[in-house]
């Protein structure tokens, strides 16, 4: 298989690599839009702050090269985020895949970012077959994406919101599977089936 994980400013890629290697695949690092063109699956991981990567990713030409992509497209965490229209981290325009927003969580009685175990519920889709209702897995987000018609995982931190998206070709988990034990490595092993 070839399995491209996108390099950019703002990426957890080393994680990433190292959790697919445990489920035996091989990837390769890349920000090279012919290799990410070619790949039959992408993974667009990030950690790091928004307009920063959406201006690396603008610089390299790569904001265009991931909405066309027609191949399966799992976004982690920051990469959820550029997936969407609209950070407020940053007031910068995303990708625009999913039409929803990207708000800042504003409480003053939660820790901000939230950081560790949450669980998932509302599970929508073949990338949580054989997970089950309420399995928890590790976030690391200050900021969050508001639920909508592409949600396909809710959980709640201070207020409900998006865990996951889809739309067509494109998949997300605002949490971490390769830091969420075995549940995470269901989820990355359902999308590398899908």
């Amino acid at each position: 298989m070839r399995l491209v994980i996108i390099k950019h400013n703002a990426g957890n890629v080393c994680s990433v690599l190292y959790a697919l290697k445990r489920l035996g695949v091989e990837a390769t690092i890349s920000d090279n839009p012919d290799k990410i063109r070619n790949a039959e699956k992408v993974i667009f991981p990030g950690v790091g702050e928004a307009s920063t990567a959406m201006s690396y990713l603008k610089e390299r030409g790569l904001d265009k090269v991931i909405i066309a992509l027609k191949q399966p497209v799992l976004g982690i965490c920051l990469g959820q985020q550029l997936l969407c229209s609209y950070s407020e981290e940053g007031a910068v325009n995303c990708l625009g895949v999913f039409p929803q927003q990207v708000k800042k969580f504003i409480s003053p009685f939660h820790k901000i970012p939230q950081m560790g175990w949450n669980d998932i519920y509302n599970l929508k889709s073949p990338l949580f077959t054989g997970v089950y209702e309420h399995s928890f897995v590790y976030f690391v987000n200050g900021y969050y994406v508001e639920c909508g018609l592409n949600t396909i995982a809710s959980t709640n931190y201070i207020l409900p919101f998006s865990a996951s998206l889809q739309k067509d070709n494109f998949f997300t988990t605002q949490f971490h599977p390769e830091k969420s034990g075995d549940i995470g490595h269901k989820i990355l092993e359902n999308f590398l089936a899908i």
